[in-house]
């Protein structure tokens, strides 16, 4: 499932389109990526709206429109954006498409698990307002993360790295790549943390977080599959599926198990 970074890379494809108007606007009404959207409401408002400006939270984008129009997606595990030209002809999996005068843009997601979202009004929407702090703001500390580690104390690391409600747009390379930067074992509890160690999970889930937006919703072009081609070597990420990969700090094998109900890789060396 795309994550933080990926989520901002499809997002900047989308904002070619900002200051232009949605000229035409196709949706397949009937599509699962609808459910629970008002999707008559949608064509309609977005149909001659301005795309103004756009932003990402978590995992999910939000794009704004003239006429206090908000529109929300959510990738789920296969969607994508895409730009295509002016005179583009939608295809089977396109469940959205706004088409503009220089350019048509696209929400496609093959096995529909991704989500669109609308409201209208100057107020925010619940379904945006409601996603957790940024990990990089202020209000993600390392008192809130130890907090939310002792209140799901027996879980393990791993898992609670996944918890949208405190670590928004954290998947699971990025959980994997904060527990080995942090010398942290996925399967330990998460209340076994001495609070060094959590000032160190702290520090490495906003250093992996700006990094990686960095690093990989800048690249451009396509992000599948190629995006390892733009990860440093001294990163995990670059080394976590390698047929008998090593750890690219101490050369030791890694290792790989389902923790918390995710495919996991670390370093059995430095992350005892």
């Amino acid at each position: 499932m795309p994550e933080l970074a990926e989520v901002e890379f499809f997002r900047r494809r989308w904002a070619a389109g900002h200051g232009a108007k949605a000229r035409r606007v196709l949706a397949h009404e009937k599509a699962r990526v609808f459910r629970g959207c008002d999707v008559r409401a949608l064509e309609h408002e977005l149909t001659g709206a301005t795309l103004r400006d756009s932003e990402t939270a978590a995992k999910q984008m939000l794009f704004r429109f003239s006429g206090d129009a908000w529109l929300g997606i959510h990738l789920g595990m296969s969607g994508e954006l895409r730009v295509e030209a002016p005179d583009y002809e939608p295809r089977k999996h396109d469940h959205l498409v706004l088409q503009q005068r220089e350019r048509t843009l696209v929400f496609n997601d093959p096995r529909m698990f991704g989500a669109v979202l609308f409201h209208r009004g100057k107020s925010t929407p619940a379904w945006w307002s409601g996603i957790a702090p940024a990990v990089q703001s202020r209000e993600f500390s390392p008192g809130a993360v130890a907090e939310f580690l002792q209140r799901r104390c027996r879980a393990p690391i791993k898992a609670v790295l996944l918890m949208q409600e405190r670590f928004p747009g954290i998947g699971n390379w990025m959980a994997d790549e904060i527990l080995w930067r942090a010398r942290l074992a996925p399967q330990r509890p998460a209340g076994s943390l001495h609070p060094n160690e959590v000032k160190a999970l702290h520090r490495e889930t906003r250093t992996v977080a700006k990094q990686a937006l960095r690093v990989i919703a800048g690249v451009g072009g396509k992000l599948p599959p190629d995006l390892n081609v733009h990860i440093p070597e001294t990163w995990l990420f670059k080394h976590r599926w390698q047929k008998g990969g090593d750890c690219p700090r101490c050369g030791v094998e890694l290792k790989h198990a389902t923790v918390g109900g995710r495919t996991s890789c670390w370093c059995p060396r430095c992350q005892r």
